[in-house]
């Protein structure tokens, strides 16, 4: 068998790394093993961290559409809302609830006032 020499793709890979690691403090944007070990956190934290967004991004619209309620006075909160939006059929979701209370507020309460009945 004859015998592998890795040095061209190993640079490569090397190279690649320590690319990916640039901006990194205390060498590990420098040294190779400690810049290997920091972008495996980094991946990691970046996988939980997409996952984290999705939560945050509907509790935020939570909040503006219970803001909402609270802002035109409705007695609703915003779990009967939610309620009364599905059972009346009108199938909006939280992003596009949120949005149309910040941006068009007389549309939401509409909106209210029809699933209120």
């Amino acid at each position: 068998m004859s015998r592998v020499k890795k040095g061209l793709a190993a640079h490569k890979h090397k190279k690649y790394l320590l690319k990916r690691a640039k901006g990194f403090l205390n060498g590990a944007s420098t040294k190779f093993r400690l810049a290997k070990e920091r972008l495996l956190k980094a991946d990691s934290n970046a996988y939980k961290s997409r996952r984290l967004l999705k939560r945050d991004f509907r509790r935020l619209w939570i909040v503006r559409i219970n803001g909402a309620l609270d802002q035109i006075g409705s007695e609703l909160n915003y779990s009967r809302f939610i309620n009364l939006l599905n059972k009346s059929e009108i199938n909006l979701d939280r992003k596009s609830l949120s949005e149309i209370a910040i941006r068009d507020i007389v549309s939401f309460k509409d909106i209210v006032e029809k699933i209120s009945k």
